[in-house]
């Protein structure tokens, strides 16, 4: 997609987006055989349901057919989530992944895995687990020193609750 009608189609309905309670993450158009499909990628502090998905995919839909930013060809309107392994680019990713486990890469190289903690407008306090049964340590993270961050999925992490119910087992 060209970067004209990228900045047309983010100027066109990004403001519907928002209006929706969402930030628009991402807009991309591909080619799929002779269809071109429309990717618009939404999101917000608290996540995004398939029924706001859905308000906002039919609000574009209709923005779209009143104008001619798709141009005159056939095309088809993807409306979603950034997923469970998305990247963080922006403040708010960073906030939002806020006790999440991300892969960092560091400006130097360096690749770490740990769990953000907190965030502020520098960087992001982290707690990065212990190796062979060594303790968790914390460590502090400034925004200039990531050259790329992905959250990774869980599929054996203990609930923050669970957590906090054991401890209490354990001190009863």
């Amino acid at each position: 997609m060209s970067t004209t009608q990228s900045e047309r189609l983010r100027a066109l309905l990004e403001p519907l987006v928002a209006s929706q309670g969402l930030d628009l993450e991402e807009i991309a158009v591909d080619s799929v055989g002779r269809k071109r499909v429309l990717r618009v990628v939404v999101d917000s502090d608290t996540g995004a349901d398939l029924d706001r998905i859905a308000d906002v995919s039919r609000a574009l839909s209709a923005k779209l057919d009143e104008t001619d930013a798709m141009g005159e060809g056939e095309y088809t309107l993807e409306v979603g989530t950034p997923g469970a392994e998305r990247e963080l680019t922006e403040h708010r990713h960073y906030v939002r992944a806020v006790g999440r486990l991300v892969r960092f890469r560091l400006t130097g190289g360096e690749d770490l895995v740990a769990r953000i903690l907190t965030v502020d407008d520098d960087g992001a306090d982290l707690e990065v687990p212990g190796v062979k049964g060594r303790k968790a340590t914390a460590r502090r993270l400034a925004f200039d020193d990531i050259a790329k961050a992905r959250v990774q999925v869980e599929f054996n992490r203990k609930d923050t609750q669970d957590h906090k119910d054991l401890q209490e087992e354990e001190e009863a």
